[in-house]
C-alpha cells in the first residue's frame, strides 16, 4: 500500500551515479558517501536487492572505491540516460527484481536522481528517497528537487529510517548487526 513503511522483503536500493570524478564537486559529499554505505551494508543482510547505475564511467570513472567495494558481482549498469528508468538495461533490472519499493539514494539530486524517482513512480513503483544519501553541487538544487519529488508522490526519507523499517523491530542477530551502523 503506498504510504506504508519500507519492507525489506519488498525493497530495492538504488545507487545512482556515485562516481569518482562526480564526487568532488558536491556538496556534503562525506555524508553522502557514508549514508549510501549503511544503506549498502544493510541491504545483503536484509534480502534488500541492489540496483547500481554510473553515468558514462568512460568518462566519469567508477563508483567511488568505499562504495564499489560493496556491490556485489551483477549490481552495477552503465547508462548514458540521466533517467535510470529510461536506460533499457537498467529499466528490464526494475522489473526482474519484482520488488514494488525503491529506495533511492545518489547524485545528483535535481538530475539523475529525481528523473530516475519520478519515471519510477509513473510507473506503479512506490519510491523513496533518501535525502540525506543524495546530493548536488548546488544545495539549492538538491531543496527544490526534493520538494517536486515529494509533490510527486514521492516518500522522502532519511537512512535510518530506512534502515529501521527495513529491520521492522529489535532484539534479533540481524539488529544486533546493524544498529552499529546508526553512530
Amino acid at each position: 500500500m503506498p504510504g506504508g513503511l519500507i519492507e525489506a522483503g519488498r525493497a530495492a536500493l538504488v545507487l545512482v551515479d556515485m562516481q569518482e570524478k562526480l564526487l568532488p564537486a558536491m556538496a556534503d559529499v562525506e555524508a553522502a558517501i557514508e549514508n549510501c554505505a549503511i544503506l549498502q551494508r544493510a541491504a545483503d543482510p536484509l534480502d534488500v536487492r541492489l540496483i547500481v547505475s554510473e553515468q558514462y564511467p568512460k568518462g566519469l570513472g567508477s563508483t567511488v572505491p568505499r562504495l564499489d567495494a560493496l556491490i556485489p558481482e551483477g549490481a552495477k549498469s552503465a547508462k548514458t540516460h540521466f533517467s535510470c528508468a529510461a536506460d533499457p538495461s537498467l529499466s528490464a533490472r526494475f522489473v526482474a527484481l519484482d520488488r514494488r519499493q525503491l529506495v533511492i539514494a545518489g547524485i545528483e539530486a535535481h538530475v539523475c536522481v529525481l528523473q530516475t524517482a519520478m519515471a519510477l513512480v509513473a510507473r506503479g513503483f512506490e519510491v523513496f528517497v533518501a535525502a540525506d544519501a543524495t546530493t548536488t553541487y548546488r544545495i539549492e538544487n538538491k531543496a527544490l528537487a526534493l520538494d517536486r519529488m515529494h509533490a510527486a508522490g514521492i516518500q522522502i526519507v532519511a537512512t535510518e529510517m530506512g534502515l529501521f523499517e527495513w529491520m521492522g523491530r529489535a532484539g534479533t542477530p540481524v539488529f544486533r548487526d546493524l544498529s552499529g551502523l546508526i553512530k
